[in-house]
């Protein structure tokens, strides 16, 4: 029975969470392993499926394919921290290691210095436990899904546990035809000190990935103006077959890897007094060729055809961090506190380049991204709309292009967390947090089809202090009321060289965009023994100082951006027999001000004020519910359910072009066949809803 109960965690993993997550005056949600194993979750995004308000980016417009995130409309590419350390790079997550991941909303900086004004994902790795356990996974399925796991902790001593986690996974995906995809991974750790005041854990974290990615679907793309305005589609994905694949066999691939090893070192004073050290480095590379139907150029609705766009990325990624915190508790009067101050400093480099092609990926016979054909003679650059085929025989010279970029990132922070308890019924919870950021980009000289380019180079320092603070009320001991105040900071080049906001010449002199954000609150854990959690929040942040084009077409910090919204969740259990786990977000995420458009040439710009002020954020679904359902029928049948509801989600500013949205229904089923096997089957989208994720 315990195995199947959804056991809430009272406090954070993240020790910059002061107060109990029932006190913390902040949108909190915990995806813990059992809502992850039941769900069937084999990814990082499959986990974060369950938590509404989160959408996931394709890779494309200077994006990487990988884990693109966007909390309450805001791009979090690069808020993913590992154990409260960020982790750079991009890549495609794995949960074979993670006890649990916390979700938190709103205004990150306070917590992570640079980041997102939609929140940030901390995924808590497993670590050497102080008794003896084996588990282990086998899992087939359609697609030719095949998945295996285990995870094992042994006591070696007194004070010495080790503890060993492997995956092994290759799968297709349903219905598409030539999707595939196999990974491995391995995380060893071992713990000393286990019942000492000192305890110093190491670590280690290896996966690898191969697959052949999947390229989507093109839009049914429309034009803004011109003569061929009639021919418009309606800004939908085009509707074909759901096994139509616009990419190349002989030519798509991605290959990833991840390294990271770390040292964790805790030593308790006693009276609650820790000090604790953290030392990672990582290493990550995200390498591939990615096939995006491209329906910018017309070929969708004046041809029926589409570009093979080549999307391609040569990236490796180096990280290495120090973090070092003190957290306690100490009386000033009749006020006790509870605080965690800390030192931060760590250094990003990335080493990025792309893939050329000889002859080329443009259409042989028109030399440009025309396709008004296709086949043999466009190099087969170009496809058919209809039925193209994958195994067409693309056949040319790849190579790694000379132009490429080194991107180095060095940050310095300090911060201090302090929750203050005046009363039983009143809390105050303060934070501030101080970042030195300095980042630099340098791309060689280099010479390509005999042009030479010359070397260029950017720079930008920042100083930005962010802040944290919210009031808690406590009508009872099991519920909170809470008004928060926080503000986010992003800087130029945030994303380290690995992502789309990259540093350049034009933005490197910008202030980082800073966000304020509001909140209130109410926390509940009702029923005896408060086994199920509902909350529910209001909140407004607004970004002032947007980068977009100014009125003499230079990028500046002028654009305005707001977000509204409504969010609902409860997680636990109504029954010793039956848990829930889900929520809802409303968001209201209007672009205010978006600079100015040229409606000119570029040899004579014309700009006028945005036509597209007011309009919806590009990712960001007005309406999003997940619910996860399980109930133990007997002791030894336990059946659950989910449903995931997204709202339509604009693809762009314009909010001509969007995905539609979609109800999707999820089931399970389990089976102790003894004390040490049990038995579950899943079922993904029962009702086969042919939907776009990303």
């Amino acid at each position: 029975t315990a195995e199947r109960l959804i056991q809430a965690p009272i406090k954070s993993a993240n020790d910059k969470l002061t107060a109990p997550l029932l006190d913390t005056p902040k949108s909190v949600t915990v995806i813990p392993a059992e809502i992850i194993s039941q769900t069937g979750a084999v990814s990082l995004t499959d986990a974060l499926r369950t938590v509404p308000g989160i959408t996931i980016g394709a890779g494309e417009g200077g994006n990487p394919v990988g884990d693109n995130l966007f909390i309450r409309g805001y791009n979090a590419q690069t808020d993913t921290y590992i154990d409260g350390i960020r982790d750079t790079g991009s890549q495609s997550r794995e949960i074979f290691a993670l006890e649990q991941i916390e979700v938190v909303k709103g205004p990150n900086s306070a917590y992570g210095g640079r980041s997102s004004a939609g929140g940030g994902v901390n995924l808590i790795s497993k670590t050497p436990k102080a008794d003896n356990f084996t588990n282990a996974t086998v899992g087939l399925g359609s697609a030719k899904y095949r998945r295996a796991t285990a995870d094992v902790n042994r006591v070696i001593s007194d004070d010495v546990a080790v503890r060993l986690n492997v995956m092994a996974h290759d799968a297709h995906v349903a219905g598409r035809d030539f999707i595939n995809g196999d990974r491995w991974g391995i995380a060893p750790s071992i713990t000393f000190g286990l019942k000492s005041a000192t305890q110093a854990t190491l670590s280690y974290y290896h996966m690898q990935s191969s697959e052949l990615p999947d390229t989507g679907l093109p839009f049914n793309n429309p034009f803004s103006s011109g003569a061929n305005v009639s021919k418009n589609g309606n800004g939908t994905p085009v509707n074909v077959p759901r096994d139509t694949f616009y990419g190349l066999v002989n030519r798509d691939f991605r290959d990833t890897q991840s390294d990271i090893g770390t040292i964790d070192v805790r030593h308790d004073f006693g009276n609650k007094l820790v000090l604790r050290n953290v030392t990672r480095y990582g290493k990550t590379s995200n390498d591939y060729v990615w096939t995006q139907p491209d329906d910018s150029k017309g070929n969708t609705m004046l041809y029926g055809t589409v570009w093979r766009r080549a999307n391609t990325r040569v990236t490796d990624t180096d990280a290495l961090a120090n973090a070092t915190s003190l957290g306690g508790e100490f009386m000033t009067g009749t006020v006790k506190n509870t605080y965690t101050v800390g030192l931060e400093i760590s250094r990003e480099e990335t080493d990025r380049s792309s893939y050329i092609f000889k002859p080329g990926t443009n259409n042989l016979l028109t030399g440009t991204t025309a396709c008004p054909t296709s086949g043999a003679a466009t190099g087969y650059n170009c496809a058919p709309l209809i039925n193209p085929n994958a195994n067409d025989p693309w056949v040319y010279t790849r190579s790694v292009s000379p132009a490429r970029s080194n991107i180095v990132t060095n940050t310095r922070s300090v911060y201090a967390f302090d929750t203050l308890e005046f009363t039983p019924q009143w809390l105050l919870n303060v934070g501030i947090r101080w970042d030195d950021y300095k980042s630099s980009l340098n791309t060689p000289q280099y010479t390509l089809d005999g042009k030479t380019t010359a070397a260029t180079s950017a720079n930008v320092h920042a100083t930005f202090a962010s802040y944290q603070a919210g009031l808690v009320y406590k009508p009872s001991t099991n519920s909170s009321v809470y008004v928060s105040y926080g503000t986010s900071s992003t800087p130029p080049g945030n994303d380290g060289g690995d992502g789309i906001d990259g540093l350049t010449v034009a933005i490197q002199n910008l202030k980082p965009q800073e966000s304020k954000s509001f909140e209130l609150g109410t926390k509940w854990e009702v029923l005896p023994g408060g086994r199920l959690s509902l909350s529910g929040a209001y909140f407004q942040s607004d970004m002032s100082n947007a980068r977009v084009t100014a009125p003499d077409g230079s990028t500046q910090n002028v654009g305005d951006k707001q977000v509204k919204g409504i969010e609902l969740g409860v997680s636990g259990n109504i029954t010793k027999e039956w848990s829930v786990f889900g929520g809802y977000t409303h968001l209201n995420a209007i672009v205010e001000n978006n600079g100015y458009l040229n409606t000119g040439t570029t040899a004579a710009p014309v700009y006028v004020p945005s036509p597209y002020n007011g309009n919806q954020f590009p990712t960001t679904p007005k309406n999003s519910a997940s619910l996860w359902t399980s109930y133990l029928v007997t002791p030894a049948i336990t059946v659950g359910g989910g449903v995931n509801y997204v709202d339509k989600v604009y693809a762009n500013v314009a909010n001509n072009k969007y995905a539609p949205a979609y109800t999707r229904f999820d089931a399970m089923a389990s089976y102790v066949v003894s004390r040490n096997v049990t038995l579950q089957l899943n079922i993904q989208n029962l009702t086969n809803k042919l939907y776009f994720d990303k």
